[in-house]
């Protein structure tokens, strides 16, 4: 009996001073429903596409940890393959945590990767978060304090750049500071921070985290114009983010152009490589799908931060009520991709439309 007692005291000091992601939803309600829907909450356990990528890579270790599941308790032992993701682990399970994101205290910057450092926390008291909010509330489970790098450096503990085991730089948002990220990312929305907002506070940053899988992002994402001169489309297209257009290796967007005469498609640049953006690599000068392991790139194109490209394409000659419909889609996964890990019926290789063109001979 006395043994039980002793190990029942270790185990509740241990981990007293994590707040798991559920227990935030006490007090933010509003919150924690947003960040139910974003890719934060995810995970090994909830992104099917991440966890097969993970698993391809190695059935042994998740290294992936650092970034994807940062708040493990047993993260060390996860990078060095003496452990593996467990369910049942509340500090697995929680993803990118609520708790981890506000625990953290600098950003360390170094060449392969950015690594978030957490705070130090007593386990004989409640632990301290920290935030941009400006004169932020405790409560009986935390105290809070404003931080000055969540204003301007919390991203890039894990969206900065990420060079793999050969020294390729497989990830690069090519940004120097989180502002734009949570501009963009975490914009202001109706609604205090916390269920009683005992300050009144009339809005809060978003956390559902909105990127390429809203709609209204996409739209905001690039710039598309088109013109018919000369029996050629003269189309522009200019990334209007901080960051380049591709980002994530299994991402891919591309231009498509078609000439339409009622229902039939009378041309197409389906043939054109440079409407494509994306990523394909090398391990020593041979093909791979993932870029844990590549040695370099068979293919890489993709728009800078602001960056504007033209395309003109010669065409058949247009009949009276012919379209040119130019279009923009992305696309969350490449084919080859689902293909290599086993996801071909997933639809994540479903075309989603950023911008459309329409041109009407008349």
């Amino acid at each position: 009996m006395k043994i039980f007692i002793i190990l029942f005291l270790f185990i509740d000091i241990s981990f007293c001073s994590y707040l798991s992601n559920k227990s935030c939803k006490e007090c933010h309600k509003d919150i924690y429903e947003e960040y139910q829907y974003s890719y934060h909450s995810k995970g090994y356990f909830k992104d099917m596409l991440h966890r097969k990528i993970a698993d391809k890579i190695s059935l042994k270790k998740y290294d992936c940890a650092t970034c994807h599941m940062p708040s493990a308790d047993d993260r060390e032992a996860l990078i060095k393959g003496d452990k593996r993701p467990d369910k049942q682990n509340v500090t697995n399970r929680d993803a990118v945590s609520c708790f981890f994101c506000h625990t953290v205290a600098y950003v360390k910057k170094a060449h392969t990767f950015n690594v978030n450092i957490p705070a130090r926390q007593s386990e004989d008291y409640k632990p301290t978060l920290f935030g941009s909010l400006k004169n932020p509330d405790d409560n009986n489970k935390h105290s809070s304090v404003h931080s000055p790098i969540y204003e301007k450096f919390v991203c890039f503990g894990c969206h900065s750049h990420k060079r793999n085991g050969n020294d390729l730089l497989i990830f690069d948002s090519k940004m120097s500071d989180s502002k734009e990220c949570i501009k963009c990312h975490m914009p202001l929305v109706p609604g205090g921070n916390e269920n009683m907002n005992k300050r009144a506070r009339v809005e809060h940053h978003s956390h559902y985290f909105p990127g390429v899988h809203s709609k209204d992002m996409r739209a905001k994402a690039v710039t598309l114009k088109a013109k018919i001169k000369n029996k050629t489309v003269e189309i522009e297209l200019i990334n209007k983010m901080p960051h380049p257009l591709i980002l994530q290796a299994a991402r891919e967007a591309y231009l498509e152009v078609i000439v339409k005469r009622g229902e039939k498609i009378v041309w197409s640049n389906k043939k054109d490589r440079n409407a494509i953006f994306r990523y394909d690599y090398l391990k020593n000068k041979k093909p791979i799908i993932i870029p844990y392991h590549a040695t370099s790139y068979s293919f890489a194109n993709n728009l800078k931060p602001k960056e504007k490209k033209s395309f003109n394409y010669k065409i058949p000659k247009l009949h009276k009520g012919d379209k040119v419909i130019i279009s923009f889609y992305m696309v969350l996964a490449k084919k080859d991709c689902i293909d290599f890990v086993g996801l071909s019926d997933s639809g994540l290789d479903k075309p989603l439309l950023v911008k459309k063109v329409i041109l009407k001979v008349r």
